[in-house]
């Protein structure tokens, strides 16, 4: 694995649950969670104890303080989303639900009127996307920026070692950022200390 270093970077982690992928954003950033269950937010600042986690609605607090940072993380909830909610809504007795459009709505918002880098990203979706995303993984990215595309195999090899899904879907979070980074901030370092993952 590359190990990064970036300075100076503020992030805003919205969504966050108990980290996702920020276990491979290090610790050399001011990092800001919002994580609306205090449950989870708890759980999150034992496992990351330098960033600052805020009980609140992500897609509110985004609305307030989107200027205030340098790079936005947004994982909005996926349940009305994914293609097993399409699997269960051909089941009689499911409660039929719209999906909901704060997903679009932060994408459109982020895209006109966010100045610095940013990702939404989210599970496959059972119907076409209303905006077209980048398809990587298991998952869908919609950003400013190029973002590396992984296939959706079960378990991948890299420099001769096998992943399990949750450690792709961390790497193309620190591809992410590495992508992003470097070319927003001007003083940011890059330190090429290759180690295995």
């Amino acid at each position: 694995m590359i190990n990064f270093t970036f300075i100076d970077m503020k992030i805003l982690n919205l969504y966050a649950g108990i980290g996702g992928n920020r276990e491979l954003w290090g610790n050399d950033h001011n990092i800001t969670a919002v994580e609306l269950d205090p449950k989870i937010a708890e759980k999150y600042k034992e496992l990351f104890p330098h960033d600052e986690i805020i009980i609140a609605d992500a897609h509110e607090f985004l609305l307030k303080h989107y200027q205030e940072y340098d790079f936005i993380w947004s994982s909005p909830p996926c349940p009305s989303h994914s293609r097993m909610r399409n699997l269960k809504n051909n089941i009689p007795e499911t409660i039929k639900k719209y999906p909901d459009m704060k997903l679009y709505e932060e994408i459109i918002y982020l895209k006109h009127f966010f100045k610095g880098k940013w990702v939404v990203e989210n599970v496959i979706s059972y119907y076409d996307p209303l905006i077209t995303p980048v398809k990587s993984g298991n998952h869908y990215f919609w950003s400013n920026f190029n973002i590396p595309v992984f296939s959706n195999k079960p378990r991948h090899i890299r420099n001769g070692n096998l992943l399990e899904n949750n450690k792709v879907e961390g790497i193309i979070g620190l591809a992410i950022l590495r992508e992003s980074l470097p070319k927003y901030n001007e003083k940011t370092k890059i330190s090429n200390n290759r180690e295995r993952l």
